[in-house]
């Protein structure tokens, strides 16, 4: 049986701004969750943990040491 390579999810580099795809897929995970998030619905990430997060209160959970 193929896979296809957005079965994995994408694999992304976050950048303060933005991000870039660096392997193909249309989903990626919440960091915290583990919930899979449309590559254009993703809002919040963290360039410097190379995250990404599913809203802004699991992101700020997290990068409060609370989750």
């Amino acid at each position: 049986m193929l896979m296809n390579s957005s079965d994995d999810g994408a694999k992304l580099h976050y950048g303060p701004s933005g991000f870039r795809v660096l392997r193909p897929g249309n989903h990626v995970y919440c960091a915290v969750t583990g919930e899979a998030i449309a590559l254009e619905e993703l809002r919040y990430w963290s360039a410097e943990y190379q995250e990404a997060y599913v809203s802004a209160e699991v992101a700020t959970r997290r990068l409060t040491g609370e989750a």
